[in-house]
């Protein structure tokens, strides 16, 4: 590959509705620019983006692929992101080091939730875009048709800057409507709808345009390019990836339109002295070969193998070997890595997705990637005793490779869960820990971590005597329990006077108190928000000592309990829907029938609509595959935990139920 400055760099993220034909597009550009020799192809397994078996198995991406594409005299990387939502992790990272985003949008079914999504990231970030119409060779498709609903969608900032060639059904070459030749076409108005678009972005071109009802094309494209940087415009191309139509058309359209490295357009945009040092890793992949592999961004001076650097976060050295440019699965050796541009470093040490790398005489340290809440999680153990000596190191890898995936222990279940942002996600993760590491992994819904308490004030008395020759056990405590609000916890307190329980003794009561409340009584679930205090009790001056107290105090508290009202809490998660008008109806429906409590609606103006609601986390545990199913994939959820709130009776009993009869097996 030749050699290109920063200012010949465009750095994208292809970002799109699952389905929209980004990797056929990725693929089409990939060829068109002469790195392959073979168009790659999703359907027959043999995309030079989706590489990875799992990938190749669905026919759709799950992480971001990087393939760099000449064109003319500039280099185009494409970062190729996954469009399915459960993967968004890997779409953020690539939106934290790309210059642009160019937004696939299928001809056929339009803009779609994953778009819309999409769009906001980047309007968030400030990220200048270009949109590409995809498809525009199947039946029943039309180009301004198209537009207009792109229009309504995000605004009339969005304006067509190339156009199909004649018919799209016969879709083989785009129009350029820069070029005044675009005048004596069949796209003139499309012409003239961008003229009026770069003068209303620009107050010197509105002028000029007012005077003479026209720009001249050098006005146009320095106009154009100008708003597209400041976010006024968004370009818009016509493309049918899989029949290479509009491929060329779209590569002149990027080099010649959207930002470079050396162009600050991004209010995430790190200023950097360019003397220093500063290398941002945004992925990392577990190579069952080679080991870990780091692709990185160059934001400073150039970067150079065989060097000590420094990761601040880590607060340690780091010694970089060779060094990498990525071709799609490929790597190529090089001797360096120009500012802007991107490459790898293998086997680094301490170094995670997030990190900086630079130099200990002046540390750098880039804003870090901001992942969303996993929201769906399985429980996992090994299958046999070799994959138990080998399943940490593989869970810690997988999280190395994919931060969005969180590998916890729930002290409550003793369980070891895999959580991640939908259950395609976490079932792909557990996938690729077999295939990688070797390490077999059973899978089940987490159990639900639910919790017991009191909705009663009772008073318990409990007299632990106990003889057996010699020394004997004497404990006797009377307490009183009483709820606390939700979330306030344990408090303990003792108002015993006259020594009755001898001041010694106390914290024993209290350590039984607490060791009980670990238990339960209704589920064996902890019991929490109960207020407990000391009354009364006696001692004897031979038989009392700290272990009879504190028995005594374990069974006053779970005979209390019992006494006082005891209900279950279960935890309630906090349920953010985005999904289209058409779908919101089955998504009410659904949400009502798994106990939910709707808290606001809220139309957002492009087609969709956000739910709020609060949901038993009992009834949302398949809740990705189900949303997935009613809305046919166009809707998208995120969930946080908002409180821990009373079981209704009837369903309380089925839960106590269940796990009394768990226990009484075991």
């Amino acid at each position: 590959m030749a050699t290109f400055t920063t200012g010949q760099l465009r750095n994208i993220a292809l970002l799109a509705h699952q389905g929209a034909g980004k990797t056929s597009l990725a693929d089409a550009l990939f060829y068109k620019s002469g790195v392959v020799n073979r168009l790659g192809s999703v359907n027959d397994q043999t995309s030079s983006s989706d590489f990875e078996p799992e990938e190749q198995s669905k026919g759709a991406s799950i992480q971001t692929a990087v393939l760099p594409c000449p064109w003319k005299d500039h280099k185009v990387n494409v970062l190729d992101t996954p469009g399915y939502a459960d993967f968004k992790g890997d779409m953020l990272s690539a939106l934290q080091v790309a210059d642009s985003a160019v937004i696939v949008i299928s001809a056929v079914s339009g803009v779609e939730v994953g778009a819309g999504q999409a769009w906001q990231d980047c309007e968030r970030r400030n990220l200048p875009r270009m949109i590409v119409v995809n498809k525009l060779d199947r039946e029943n498709t039309d180009y301004r048709t198209t537009l207009d609903v792109i229009a309504a969608a995000w605004g009339r900032e969005c304006v067509a800057v190339n156009a199909p060639n004649g018919l799209e059904s016969e879709f083989t070459d785009t129009i350029d409507l820069i070029s005044p030749e675009a005048e004596s076409t069949d796209a003139a108005d499309l012409r003239e709808r961008l003229i009026e678009a770069v003068a209303e972005a620009d107050d010197d071109l509105a002028e000029k345009f007012l005077e003479d009802l026209s720009l001249s094309q050098e006005d146009l494209t320095t106009g154009l390019k100008a708003g597209i940087a400041s976010g006024k415009l968004v370009p818009v191309v016509a493309t049918a990836a899989i029949a290479e139509a509009g491929i060329e058309g779209l590569l002149d359209s990027v080099c010649n339109y959207l930002p470079s490295p050396e162009d600050q357009t991004s209010a995430t945009r790190p200023e950097i002295d360019p003397g220093a040092s500063a290398n941002f890793i945004f992925k990392t992949s577990a190579d069952p070969f080679v080991g870990k592999i780091s692709f990185f961004r160059v934001y400073g001076k150039p970067m150079k193998g065989d060097q000590q650097v420094w990761n601040d976060a880590r607060g340690e050295n780091e010694r970089v070997g060779q060094i990498y440019e990525p071709r799609a699965k490929e790597q190529v050796n090089v001797s360096e890595v120009i500012t802007g541009d991107i490459g790898i470093i293998p086997k680094l040490t301490v170094t995670q997705t997030g990190d900086t790398l630079s130099e200990k005489s002046n540390p750098t340290g880039l804003q870090r990637i901001d992942f969303p809440e996993p929201v769906f999680g399985l429980a996992v153990t090994p299958r046999t005793q070799a994959d138990l000596d080998k399943m940490a190191d593989a869970l810690h890898r997988i999280s190395e490779e994919d931060p969005s995936l969180v590998i916890v222990r729930d002290p409550e279940t003793s369980q070891t869960v895999i959580r991640g942002l939908g259950d395609v996600h976490v079932e792909t993760a557990v996938a690729r820990i077999e295939r990688k590491f070797g390490v077999g992994l059973d899978t089940e819904l987490p159990k639900i971590a639910y919790r017991e308490t009191i909705s009663a004030v009772a008073k318990s008395e409990y007299r632990h005597k106990k003889q057996s020759g010699g020394h004997g056990q004497y404990g006797h405590v009377v307490v009183e329990l009483a709820p606390r609000a939700r979330g306030e916890g344990f408090a303990f307190k003792s108002k015993v006077v006259g020594g009755n329980v001898p001041k010694e003794y106390i914290p024993a009561v209290e350590k039984g108190v607490k060791h009980a409340m670990d238990g339960g009584v209704l589920a064996g679930f902890p019991v929490v928000d109960v207020g407990v205090t000391l009354l009364d009790g006696s001692s004897h001056s031979v038989d009392s000592s700290g272990m009879a107290f504190e028995i005594a105090g374990s069974f006053a508290l779970r005979n209390g309990v019992a006494d006082a009202r005891p209900v279950l809490l279960e935890p309630v998660m906090k349920v953010t829907i985005t999904t289209p008008d058409s779908t919101q109806g089955d998504v009410m429906g659904d949400l009502n029938a798994r106990r939910a409590q709707i808290i606001g609606m809220t139309p957002l103006g492009d087609g969709t609509t956000e739910i709020e609601a609060a949901v038993p986390l009992a009834s949302m545990q398949r809740y990705a595959a189900d949303l997935r199913s009613i809305t046919r994939a166009q809707a998208v959820f995120s969930a946080t935990l908002r409180e821990y709130a009373v079981v209704p009776h009837m369903e309380a009993e089925k839960v106590i139920d269940r796990y009394r009869g768990s226990d009484e097996e075991e």
